[in-house]
């Protein structure tokens, strides 16, 4: 289809939730957007939101301006190619990070923890759209015989592969996961993949604990303390590998005793500000403490290829799709923490009730 195609059946415009303030998405009619030259425009498929649009949604993401077009999990069908890019009908998956090329990280070749690190979505217009603009080298197709609730899984998945890789699991540990979130749950599903011995959820949503052990995992009964747990579970050795998703002040204080001498700590969840951590205990335990800031490209990759691979069984996550006109519904429902652990946001259904532009 060609961009005067598109703009004729659009008349210039298309349907967006545009977050314009604290609490405050509204559904509206904003301009087509511009494609670039070495850009794509891409039609919205599915939506995944996650914890980081909470925080644009409440007013508190410390770069996020209104009003903005939230979106960075990504999925949709390439309208207009880009040259070298993935050909016009194709399924695509998004690598949505903006970095600058000029600093250290990047000069090195680690694009990832750019020091001025961007995302579509967030600094700029995201896919809560009907389309979104995209540059073509931010594409990686996805086959199209993939069901598409589990290609929409394809950025939180290299959040996991990432950790994971991070981790060091060779196969053959004994790895606890604390929290059974989408992230941790992706986590475990690909530590498991990777070879792990054991995984071991810690989780305080009975909801979520119970989706845990319908994916075959071992989790940590209620009301028992979760290192005694690990401990019980490992010999009073402690875990191998422990991988902090949940992000909570309460966890931060487990992490030392649940993890063994020479064990290896691995912060996947993002804290909103400093926790209190024993570093005499890891100091003296010799553990080893790794941080994960989103994915490399090979990461994002990886995730795509476990996807089409059907390796982990992402069919059984349970995940809810609300049309973009229902945005404010779907962000209650993905903040509720229950037995629906990723909520999406798919295609318009509606038409929009008056005129108005982001």
């Amino acid at each position: 289809m060609s961009v005067e195609t598109v703009a004729e059946s659009t008349s210039l415009t298309m349907r967006a939730a545009v977050w314009t303030g604290p609490d405050t998405i509204e559904y509206r009619t904003v301009p087509l957007p511009e494609v670039p030259e070495g850009w794509a425009l891409v039609r919205s498929e599915l939506t995944g939101i996650c914890g980081t649009d909470f925080s644009i949604l409440h007013g508190s993401h410390p770069r996020a301006e209104a009003p903005v077009v939230m979106g960075h999990e990504i999925t949709g069908v390439v309208e207009i190619a880009a040259a070298g890019g993935p050909a016009a009908g194709t399924r695509v998956t998004v690598e949505p990070l903006i970095h600058c090329g000029k600093c250290h990280p990047c000069r090195e070749g680690n694009t990832h923890v750019c020091r001025s690190l961007k995302l579509y979505g967030i600094d700029v217009a995201g896919s809560l759209a009907e389309y979104v603009a995209l540059p073509a080298e931010t594409l990686i197709p996805v086959s199209s015989t993939v069901p598409l609730q589990e290609a929409a899984l394809a950025e939180p998945l290299a959040v996991a592969v990432h950790a994971v890789s991070r981790s060091g699991v060779r196969g053959g540990e004994r790895v606890v996961v604390f929290g059974a979130g989408p992230i941790g749950i992706l986590t475990a599903l690909v530590a498991r993949n990777e070879g792990a011995r054991s995984v071991l959820i810690s989780e305080p949503s009975e909801e979520r604990r119970r989706v845990a052990v319908e994916l075959g995992f071992d989790t940590v009964a209620p009301g028992v303390d979760p290192v005694d747990a690990v401990l019980e579970a490992t010999g009073g050795d402690g875990a191998d590998i422990v991988f902090d998703s949940a992000a909570h002040p309460s966890v931060a204080a487990l992490l030392p005793r649940a993890v063994r001498v020479l064990g290896t700590i691995v912060l996947v969840g993002v804290y909103k500000k400093p926790v209190e951590v024993d570093l005499q205990a890891l100091t003296f335990a010799e553990n080893t403490v790794v941080g994960v800031r989103v994915y490399t490209r090979a990461d994002f990759e990886r995730a795509v290829e476990l996807i089409e691979g059907g390796d982990l069984g992402l069919g059984r996550i349970p995940v809810e799709v609300f049309p973009l006109e229902e945005t404010p519904v779907a962000f209650t429902k993905a903040m509720t923490a229950g037995a629906v652990l990723k909520v999406f946001v798919g295609p318009a259904t509606a038409a929009v009730p008056g005129k108005g532009e982001a």
